[in-house]
This record gives C-alpha cells, sequence and structure tokens, in this order.
C-alpha cells in the first residue's frame, strides 16, 4: 500500500534548503554574519566555499551526504552571503543556475504527493490529474506556468503544444521539476540582489577573493569584471553591431562570425534562450543543435567551460572586423570595448 507524504524532514531539507519549511527550521539557529567567523562555524564555511566552486567548475551543487545534516542546509544560506560578497553578477547567476540543476535531478525523483507539497511551498497551485484519459500525472495553474516558461524557447512549452483546460496546464512529472527548478534558481538571484551589503568578516571576504580567483582562472577575467545588468546595445562594438544586424535580419553569418555574436551576447549578460531566439531568424535553423551549441558556449553544457569572444587581432584576421572606430583602436577585445562604453556612460 503506497504511504502518502506529510511532512518534511531534515533529509528533504538537506536537498531543498530553499523550502519555507527549512527556512523556517533554520531560524532556530540564529545564525548572524558576523558569527561564521567563529572556529565553532567554520565547517559550515568551508562548505558554503565547496558550493560556490563547485558551481564555477562544474555548474552544479552536488548533495554531500557525508557532512553533518545541519551543517549541510546551513551551507546552502552562507553560500549565498558568499556570492553576495563576491559583489559579481556572473558568479551569483552561476550559482543559482547550479543549484537549480541539481534540485531538477533531485525532484525528477520524488514521488508525486511529494512533488505537490514542494510546489506549494512556493505557492503554486499543482494538483494530481485525475483524468485517465489525459496521459500527464499533474495539472498547473496557466499563471505559474506562465511565470516559468516566458523565456523557455523550446517548442514543447509553448501553449500551442499543451493540453490546457479549465485554467489548467498539463504536465509530466519531469516537466514539473524542470519549472521549479526555475523557481529555485530565481529565489537565489533575489536573495542575491542586496543593495545595501553589509560589512563581511576577514573570513568571509577571504573566501569571496578565493572563489574570484578561481573563476578567472575558470572564465577569464573579461568575464568576470561585469557588466550593467541592462544589456545596452548602443555599446556595442561596431562588428558585433554589424553581427547583430546581420543575424536579426536573417543574412547568413559565416561560423567564426556566429560563434562571435553568440558568445558576445552571452558575455554580456544576454539569456541563452534569448540567443537561441535570434537564431530563428535563419533559414536553416535547427532548434535541436543549436539549443546544444549555445549552451555548450554558455558553458552549460560539456565541459562546461563558458567561451569568451574571440580577441580583436583574431575578428581582423577572419575578416569580421567591420569599420573600426576611434574606440576600437584603445581596446583588443570586443567585451573591452563593451565594457569602456559602458562606464563613459
Amino acid at each position: 500500500m503506497q504511504t502518502t507524504f506529510s511532512k518534511f524532514g531534515k533529509s528533504d531539507y538537506r536537498k531543498y534548503p530553499f523550502l519555507k519549511e527549512a527556512a523556517k527550521y533554520l531560524k532556530f539557529s540564529n545564525l548572524r554574519i558576523e558569527d561564521l567567523a567563529s572556529a565553532e562555524l567554520e565547517q559550515i564555511l568551508k562548505r558554503a566555499e565547496e558550493r560556490l566552486v563547485e558551481a564555477i567548475l562544474y555548474a552544479k551543487v552536488t548533495r554531500n551526504t557525508h557532512i553533518d545534516e545541519d551543517v549541510e542546509i546551513l551551507s546552502f544560506t552562507v553560500a549565498i552571503v558568499l556570492a553576495t560578497a563576491t559583489q559579481n553578477s556572473f558568479i551569483e547567476k552561476r550559482y543559482a543556475l547550479a543549484e537549480a540543476k541539481q534540485a531538477n535531478e533531485d525532484l525528477r525523483l520524488e514521488p508525486t504527493d511529494k512533488l505537490t507539497k514542494i510546489a506549494q511551498s512556493f505557492e503554486w497551485k499543482l494538483s494530481l490529474n485525475n483524468d485517465p484519459k489525459i496521459g500527464y500525472e499533474f495539472k498547473l495553474a496557466f499563471p505559474d506556468y506562465l511565470r516559468n516558461t516566458s523565456h523557455l524557447r523550446e517548442t514543447k512549452w509553448k501553449l500551442g503544444s499543451r493540453i490546457l483546460a479549465e485554467g489548467d496546464v498539463y504536465l509530466a512529472t519531469n516537466e514539473v521539476a524542470r519549472l521549479l527548478s526555475e523557481e529555485v534558481r530565481r529565489y537565489i538571484e533575489k536573495r542575491t540582489e542586496t543593495k545595501n551589503l553589509p560589512k563581511f568578516p576577514p573570513k568571509i571576504s577571504e573566501a569571496a577573493e578565493r572563489i574570484k580567483t578561481l573563476s578567472i582562472e575558470k572564465i577569464g577575467k573579461t568575464d568576470l569584471e561585469g557588466f550593467p545588468k541592462t544589456i545596452d546595445q548602443t555599446g556595442f562594438p561596431p562588428c558585433i553591431q554589424a553581427l547583430y544586424n546581420a543575424f536579426s535580419s536573417g543574412r547568413h553569418l559565416s561560423h567564426i562570425g556566429r560563434f562571435t555574436l553568440t558568445s558576445f551576447l552571452l558575455n554580456v549578460g544576454m539569456p541563452p534562450e534569448k540567443v537561441i531566439e535570434l537564431f530563428k531568424n535563419i533559414s536553416d535553423f535547427n532548434e535541436r543543435m543549436t539549443h546544444y551549441q549555445v549552451e555548450h558556449i554558455a558553458g552549460e553544457r560539456g565541459s562546461r567551460t563558458r567561451y569568451t569572444t574571440p580577441k580583436c587581432d583574431t575578428l581582423s584576421t577572419h575578416g569580421v572586423c567591420i569599420s573600426p572606430d576611434d574606440l576600437c583602436k584603445k581596446v583588443r577585445h570586443p567585451l573591452g570595448y563593451y565594457r569602456k562604453k559602458a562606464k563613459t556612460k
């Protein structure tokens, strides 16, 4: 006889430290930022740093079952503090994405009643589908579905590909897990958007510097130094603007041209989904292949290495350097051009 899930425990908080119930549990610890400098909590800080290291190197955060449950649960909150302390949007977003990816894998394995309970933590209106004629396990309220699929460009997420009835969208278990992972990503990103940063203890600042150093080794200094959070097309160097105009109008681009534009847009903060949308203007668009290539360049597939844009010398050699202006003469890299334009503004 199948048992019905009723209550979360510490083993659930270990896997899903973003749950509201986990947050309530953590309140009993009365943990403060200044406490993290103490020797007693050194293990929590160490594990938090490990979470960020995993995120940078592998774009996923594993669940360490060999560490004390309280340490593992608390390390999630401290990792968010550490990511915030780096004051770097790439690291913050990378960490959010990594936690979301691991959550997606874990959520796919949960029984349906437990998955419904987890969804309630995000105030979703998710329920089991009792209609045997419809081959999906769940139905989700349309607003919740729309909020989590607005930037997902795969055909299967489009409303025309879904069964929609009486305000509910029908979903399979793996699809619910995928959309819940989007909630996790946004939850972490929102918590790192602190404008008034506190004064961090030396141990936190030192750990943040180590994480930034590792990120530079992994993805390069140009990538890490940061760009405006809003993409400003007026800051594009002439070569990138020419490629963007050609791509937007559906004109063919060489392989180096496509790679240059894709890597540039990803590095200045355009989500992979938006970049994929641009490819749809091209006559030889292949959705499956495009998803793989863009996500590979973004460091979300394969070697998990985020690729940077080729240098100006390389672009000149391949004939991609077009109509250079005065600022082009002062930089060696398209991303450097964009950064200087942003600083000028």
